[in-house]
Parts: structure tokens; sequence; C-alpha cells
């Protein structure tokens, strides 16, 4: 038995860390694309279609992350879909992400000025057009601080996905610490692993809410 944290203890923590921004890259790439679709149609025409994302961000946003990942994992498999921990992971992170960021960004959408719209509409363009050629360009500005922001709650939710088996940090400092039984040490490494990540992350939200401010107002094209 060990007696105490050594070299290959800490490869093994910085190896769960990297599987960690792995998981939560994953769980960005993977949400943002869903989110996005999720921000549309929560600004769609149609009544029927807003009702129905309406419906799946409120279920997502009320069901805990821990549900989901159980659901995925113990309950795919009861219709014949095995699921390795790292997929199972990874899909209960795209969706329960998918249903935050498309709120964040349907907000962000909804906050360029109505007379943007407007005088998008003005111009004959389409629906489509005016979307991504007038409103998209200026909720960019307005999303980049949350999204960046929420990139941190990401990275500490990864930790939920030790309960499907999946070897992340927190996973990865619970082996260590039954080999050696060093829970304040083990953890203080963790701590300072998770910080490593995430600090740099907040500052570079902090950083972009003060340089981008509010999206520029533009001008109606005068007839």
């Amino acid at each position: 038995m060990q007696t105490g944290l050594n070299l290959n203890h800490l490869d093994f923590l910085l190896q769960g860390a990297l599987w960690t921004l792995v998981l939560s890259l994953m769980a960005l790439i993977g949400g943002g694309l869903v989110g996005f679709g999720v921000a549309l149609g929560r600004i769609a025409p149609s009544r029927l279609l807003r009702a129905a994302v309406g419906g799946y961000v409120h279920l997502i946003q009320g069901t805990p992350l821990l549900v989901l990942l159980f659901l995925t994992y113990f309950g795919l498999p009861t219709l014949g879909i095995e699921v390795p921990p790292l997929l199972a992971a990874g899909v209960s992170l795209t969706i329960y992400v998918s249903a935050y960021l498309g709120e964040i960004w349907r907000g962000c959408l909804e906050a360029v000025p109505k007379p943007q719209w407007e005088a998008a509409e003005c111009l004959a363009l389409s629906r489509a057009q005016r979307l991504f050629k007038v409103i998209l360009p200026q909720a960019v500005r307005i999303a980049t601080p949350p999204t960046v922001g929420f990139m941190v709650q990401i990275i500490k939710n990864t930790s939920l996905a030790s309960v499907v088996g999946f070897v992340e940090l927190a996973r990865a400092g619970q082996i260590v610490n039954n080999s050696i039984f060093q829970p304040f040490a083990i953890y203080m490494v963790i701590a300072v692993l998770y910080f490593a990540m995430c600090y740099p992350i907040s500052l570079l939200s902090r950083r972009l809410e003060r340089r981008t401010g509010p999206a520029p107002r533009l001008k109606p094209a005068l007839a």
C-alpha cells in the first residue's frame, strides 16, 4: 500500500483533468449546436414550435444532471443500447448544456433592439437573411461573455460523470484516495486543478464583458 502522494498519483490526477477538459469540450460543442437550434426554435414564428421547444427547455432545466446521467447510462441498456461511460456522459451533458445555452442565446437574440429587426424587414430581406446578416452579428457580441462564463459551470458539472464510471478529475481523486487514504492532500490538489481550469475562463468572461459592451445601434438606411 502506498504511504503518500507521489508523482504517479499526480500524473493520474492530471490525466483525469485532461479527460475533464475533453468531456467539457464535447458538452460545449454538442450542446452549442443543439442549443443554437433551441434558441432559434424559441423565437420561431410558429407558436407550436415555440411551445414544443419551450417544453424541452423547461423539462431539461427542471431535471437534475445526475438524473440525466442515470437515464442515459442505465436506461438505454434496457432498450438494448449499450452506452460506454464517455458517450453517456457526453450525451447527458450535451442535452443539459443545450437547454441552458439555448435560453442564454434566446435572450441575447431578443436583446437586439427591435428597430434592427424592423429596419432589416424594410430592406425586403427574408427572415433567414435578417437573422444571419443583421441580428446574429449583434447578438454574438451580447452572448459572448455569458457563454464563456457558462463554460465554468460545464467544467465543474463534469464531476458528476463519475457516477457512471467515467474517470475524470473527481473520480481520479476518489481512486487515488482509496489507495493512500489522504483525502485532504488529494482534494487540495483537485481543487487547485479545477481552479487552474476555471479561473482563466472567469477572467476571460469579465474581460470580454468589459470590452464588448452593448451591441452598437445601427441606423436604418435612408430612402
